[in-house]
């Protein structure tokens, strides 16, 4: 991938956990937001190499909302996938057993509008969100 950023997280949960709830639509709408004001009322994941994944991103004032859609390119269960959002940047994730924990890394191509520290942060408080949700639910 070109000009890739990457974030990460250390997550204290065992790897199987830590991916169902990262790719399992019920919990996808629990975390997948970067700002409280934020939420993502619904997601659809066919976690296949050539499946969709879709998550609805709104403001909850409902001022504004988007969808955030993708295609599985490839999936190795419990350690990575990657895939291609609809602007074709690609995306890899990718989950680290570590004993007791799981290390969560994504690698995100940037798009051109907004600056790549912001793109960075925004990216790094949806996987803050996720981390904190998998260590507070079972």
């Amino acid at each position: 991938m070109q000009n890739s950023i990457e974030i990460r997280a250390l997550v204290a949960s065992d790897t199987k956990k830590v991916w169902d709830y990262y790719t399992n639509p019920i919990h996808i709408t629990k975390w997948n937001f970067a700002d409280p004001s934020w939420h993502c009322p619904s997601a659809k994941v066919n976690l296949t190499k050539g499946g969709t994944y879709l998550a609805r991103m709104e403001a909850k004032d409902g001022s504004f909302g988007f969808d955030f859609e993708a295609i599985f390119d490839d999936i190795k269960e419990f350690q990575f996938f990657s895939y291609t959002m609809t602007d074709q940047r690609k995306v890899t994730v990718t989950f680290l057993d570590n004993q007791s924990n799981t290390e969560v890394i994504v690698k995100f191509e940037p798009e051109n509008e907004n600056p790549i520290e912001m793109q960075k942060d925004g990216w790094q408080s949806i996987l803050n969100n996720f981390k904190q949700y998998v260590e507070t639910h079972s």
